[in-house]
């Protein structure tokens, strides 16, 4: 093991490609040249309305595995080591890719977005950005849930 959070790392990685095979193979296939519509049924601008819920949504998580960090890394102080017991780290690696993941996710969401609406083809949003962008979005949910998981389970171990 090259230092003591490999294996969340790894967990990450493996969460990144099972969801990444998943969209891959739910996602519809559109000929080339012909991009994905951000907005339903043709109805522009539509998806405007949704953008701050799904930015919501990831300050959200995000706020939570910040929080959790500063709290836990914080509380270190406390440990007669003055540090976290190593069997922390795998955990705390899944909730800083979560915070990746969804920091990647708002800005790449919120830059396809500004490209699909100044496109007057309508080709900007690729059926690979869109990919990314689930991807990007439901890792950062299933690791920051994986994480917390497994943090409670070395907690109360």
């Amino acid at each position: 093991m090259l230092f003591p959070g490999m294996p969340g790392v790894i967990t990450g990685a493996a969460i990144m490609l099972a969801l990444w095979l998943l969209i891959h193979f739910k996602t519809k296939k559109v000929p080339k040249g012909i991009g994905f519509d951000f907005d339903a049924r043709n109805e522009s601008g539509a998806f405007e309305k949704l953008l701050p819920l799904y930015v919501d949504f990831a300050k959200f998580v995000l706020g939570l595995a910040t929080g959790s960090i500063v709290l836990l890394v914080g509380s270190s102080a406390l440990h007669t080591a003055g540090h976290l017991p190593k069997p922390y780290a795998s955990p705390l690696f899944l909730l800083v890719i979560s915070i990746g993941c969804g920091i990647l996710c708002m800005m790449w969401l919120v830059t396809d977005y500004e490209a699909y609406r100044h496109d007057p083809t309508g080709n900007a949003y690729t059926r690979l950005k869109y990919m990314r962008n689930q991807l990007l979005g439901y890792s950062s949910v299933f690791c920051f849930l994986t994480g917390y998981v497994w943090l409670i389970v070395n907690v109360t171990a």
